[in-house]
């Protein structure tokens, strides 16, 4: 007789997906939040919006080249990622991102060329010690407005590919309730294009200070706000009245549970702090600005960390 007893019920497992991974996922949200926010004053050209824009442009550009970084980190062993595309598998959303992720930065990386090219002209012309590279990269420095709306759209394309799978390749798991939703990629990604205004509203506050600017992206981070709390309010909504069984079981599990509860009152309060901030006192923008990252941070650690626990 074998003497081993093996429990089957209640297995404790450690998590498979690491901090590393929340890292990516806050990072490349932020990045495709960040360059929708570039779009009004580079593409559009709308009055008021240049300045953010750029800075929106920069916010894109640093949090997308890290996103990467991130993700090869979280496969443990970074020489993995070619299994991706060596092994393609049609029905899993994660090997559909890695074709994703490149056609995003691709045409990221093309947009913001073609915008900040004529910056970089006029930086040659002014002299320097970077005045040759800036010239260099430049690459003649004149404005192409046909190549930039035609790489922002390769971007679009990339960066609603993005939001999409990685919102959906947690959505899809059914064996997690509390994961199962369509309503989770939602809430990623108005999470993320909150944490991108913060992110500008931090750059705006460190460089040109900007205070028209500030207000204006104040505006923007309320009405965030007030979109994050509809979600979650339909979420408990459709958990409570039974309609959709999945977010029931969800509330079951997670419900009686104290650091559930304690989630729960920290995500509410500091998105209420968030709203009522940006709406009564726009001027606050490294506060609002701050407290927006925390939540698109925290919110993410809450959802795979606390998920997978």
């Amino acid at each position: 007789m074998n003497p081993n007893i093996v429990e089957t019920i209640n297995v404790a497992r450690e998590v498979a997906w690491l901090p590393w991974a929340v890292q990516y996922f806050f990072l490349i949200g932020l990045s495709y939040g960040a360059w929708l926010l570039s779009l009004p004053g580079i593409v559009f050209r709308r009055p008021g919006w240049g300045g953010i824009s750029r800075l929106a442009l920069l916010g894109a550009l640093v949090c997308g080249l890290a996103a990467p970084v991130a993700l090869l980190a979280d496969l443990h062993q970074p020489g993995r990622f070619w299994h991706f595309y060596a092994y393609f598998t049609p029905t899993s959303w994660m090997s559909w991102g890695a074709f994703f992720i490149p056609v995003y930065l691709i045409g990221l990386l093309m947009y913001a060329w073609l915008a900040f090219r004529p910056d970089l002209a006029r930086h040659a012309a002014s002299g320097g010690k970077l005045a040759k590279l800036a010239g260099l990269l430049a690459y003649g420095g004149h404005e192409s407005r046909g190549a930039l709306k035609a790489a922002a759209l390769l971007a679009f394309v990339g960066a609603a590919l993005v939001a999409l799978y990685t919102g959906a390749e947690l959505a899809v798991v059914q064996a997690r309730p509390l994961w199962n939703t369509p309503l989770l990629p939602v809430q990623f990604a108005i999470t993320a294009f909150a944490g991108a205004v913060g992110l500008v509203l931090l750059f705006n506050r460190c460089s040109v200070r900007d205070e028209a600017a500030n207000r204006r992206l104040a505006k923007v981070l309320a009405v965030t706000q007030v979109a994050a709390l509809a979600v979650g309010a339909l979420w408990i909504a459709l958990g409570l009245s039974g309609l959709a069984p999945v977010h029931a079981q969800a509330l079951a599990e997670v419900g009686p549970s104290a650091n559930w509860q304690l989630a729960a009152v920290w995500a509410v309060s500091a998105t209420v702090l968030t709203l009522l901030l940006a709406w009564k006192w726009p001027g606050s923008g490294l506060l609002i600005g701050l407290l927006a990252l925390h939540s698109a941070w925290m919110m993410r650690w809450s959802i795979f960390i606390g998920g997978q626990e």
